[in-house]
């Protein structure tokens, strides 16, 4: 961190603090309340750390008000557009685009590390049939300490990179085979000589029975799914990574927990709300009827997939989406879907409605992906996992910066008690 430019000074019943302020490279200045409590002898209370900076970061930034997302400096629309996802990992992992010698490399290392041990296998057995993938993807990931501790040694550099080489490379496999098993499918073994997309669509949909020729546009498309959903800032799920990386906990386990995060419907599960949403308006004619009921405060209906959290404008990652989802619908010749011709008509009413422009209500990334998803063929319980395999590269990226830090403590947030004061215990026979 640099050296504060500025102080501010706060006081507060006769006494004063001299809080430094520091500067980002982009972004608000950020108020270094560290020494608050013994200067002040308070806590500052922000439910949700909306409006506090956990810790400092050079791997991706978010600028809400302005729709922005950029990843270690390189707009969100010139990656998705023009990187594969190996190279925006690659970035993400070591903070530069790789030259062409070090993206073979990258690759030939994650393709040596695609297979899961093989008693891993087992422990899908373990799962009913009708299990979540969400519920077998945490279970799995959260084991591959028992198979892989021969690099979790967080204090070496080696053992880290390793670790977040193994579970990029394994997140696929395992969310495959997750699918695979709920469908009761034979497990294909991941093929070294395809793109990390069509590696994945392949284990997918692949049986060992028949060939399988991977779509070049389905590939495409989810190369753009996994390189929109790869990093966000410090999100719930992100933070939760961090948070259980600040006791020393291995990276598998990290993990574990980021995505045991990410399955909250109020984060990871936004593309699936969509569907669901869909299914429930029926068709295009009861459209206007739900509009009349989103507008209405009073109604509890929501419009899922458009607006945004962090975006007070457009969502960035929402226009390449957009033109993905088209090209998908078109590549498949889908025409007669009735949820899919429902989410066409209602991005064409909502973009064009007073109210919704008014309010930045724009179609967001969940809304598109979800459509592409279904239009492939990927069932919506599938759809957090989908989520989870793209974000883990983020996940392990702010995992290795946070244990790299120098400094890095503990993480323990303070709280505002507002319990019983102390008090005598009271025997049985005395309470009545």
């Amino acid at each position: 961190m640099t050296e504060p430019a500025k102080v501010a000074t706060v006081s507060l019943e006769g006494k004063t603090a001299s809080l430094p302020v520091h500067s980002g490279t982009l972004g608000p200045d950020v108020l270094d309340i560290r020494k608050i409590t013994a200067d002040l002898g308070v806590f500052t209370f922000d439910p949700g750390y909306g409006e506090t900076a956990s810790c400092t970061s050079k791997i991706t930034f978010i600028d809400g008000e302005k729709g922005v997302l950029l990843h270690r400096g390189y707009p969100i629309a010139q990656l998705a557009e023009q990187a594969t996802f190996t190279e925006v990992a690659y970035l993400l992992l070591n903070g530069e685009l790789p030259t062409t010698a070090q993206h073979d490399d990258f690759v030939a290392t994650l393709n040596s590390h695609t297979l899961l041990h093989e008693q891993i296998r087992n422990f899908f057995n373990g799962f009913r049939r009708d299990a979540h993938p969400m519920a077998i993807l945490c279970g799995t990931v959260g084991a591959l300490s028992a198979f892989y501790h021969d690099a979790i040694d967080i204090s070496n550099e080696a053992s880290r990179n390793l670790s977040a080489v193994r579970l990029i490379a394994k997140l696929p496999t395992i969310a495959a085979w997750a699918y695979k098993y709920t469908q009761g499918e034979a497990f294909v073994y991941p093929r070294n000589d395809q793109t990390y997309a069509e590696n994945f669509l392949s284990m997918m949909f692949a049986h060992p029975s028949e060939p399988y020729q991977v779509n070049p546009i389905l590939a495409r498309a989810m190369d753009r799914i996994l390189i929109l959903h790869a990093d966000h800032e410090q999100n719930a799920s992100t933070s939760t990574v961090r948070m259980a990386g600040s006791t020393g906990a291995n990276p598998f386990a990290c993990v574990a927990a980021g995505i045991a995060a990410l399955w909250g419907p109020a984060h990871g599960g936004a593309n699936e709300a969509v569907l669901k949403m869909l299914a429930k308006i029926g068709s295009k004619d009861n459209i206007p009827e739900f509009i009349a009921q989103v507008k209405d405060k009073n109604s509890g209906v929501r419009l899922m997939g458009f607006g945004h959290r962090v975006y007070k404008n457009f969502d960035p990652r929402a226009k390449i989406m957009q033109a993905t989802c088209h090209e998908v619908l078109g590549e498949l010749g889908i025409k007669d879907d009735p949820l899919l011709d429902l989410a066409v008509e209602l991005e064409k009413i909502a973009i064009s409605d007073e109210y919704f422009v008014k309010r930045s209500l724009y179609p967001n990334v969940d809304f598109y992906s979800g459509i592409i998803l279904k239009a492939m063929g990927i069932p919506t319980s599938m759809f957090t996992v989908l989520f989870a395999l793209a974000r883990t590269t983020g996940w392990i990226s702010q995992w290795k910066e946070m244990i790299e830090e120098p400094g890095q403590r503990i993480s323990r947030p303070r709280q505002l008690y507002t319990g019983s004061p102390e008090r005598d215990f009271v025997p049985f026979a005395k309470r009545g």
